[in-house]
């Protein structure tokens, strides 16, 4: 009985592994509702700098990038006004120079800030990650840092 009980457990064991290990998530997209797409998808594009995907939807209302290996921003049109949104909840885009970045920004007239809000200005890390904020034209707030993987 004592061996048939500890195979039992043993077998519960590998059994909540095997489940907790098939039951791992991985990002495959994230979306945001936005009043007007084509300046949206504008921004992401010629801003931001992502390449597009193929949209399947083909009526106008959609518009989809890539934002890493299989992982892409879904931007939907349909919102009635333009919402606040907090700092803190932000996507994050790295990109090989920060100074290059806001040279475009500069040039683009798109206002930006560092870390605690300081217009025009950049954060650096400690590790020597410089970061920027902007938002986009729906006010969704969007990092732009330097990182390197």
């Amino acid at each position: 009985m004592k061996k048939l009980f500890i195979a039992f457990v043993m077998a519960i064991g590998v059994f909540a592994a095997t489940a907790q290990h098939a039951q791992k998530a991985t990002i495959n997209h994230t979306a945001i509702y936005v009043k007007d797409v084509s300046a949206s998808a504008h921004f992401y594009k010629n801003i931001v700098g992502l390449d597009t995907l193929a949209e399947p939807f083909h009526d106008g209302l959609h518009a989809w990038f890539k934002t890493g290996p299989g992982i892409a921003l879904h931007i939907i049109q349909g919102a009635t006004e333009k919402k606040t949104y907090y700092k803190n909840q932000h996507t994050c885009f790295s990109i090989a120079s920060v100074d290059v970045f806001v040279q475009l920004l500069i040039q683009n007239n798109i206002p930006w800030e560092d870390r605690d809000g300081a217009k025009k200005a950049i954060t650096t890390r400690v590790d020597g990650v410089k970061q920027i904020w902007l938002q986009d034209p729906d006010g969704y707030w969007i990092e732009v840092n330097d990182a390197r993987e």
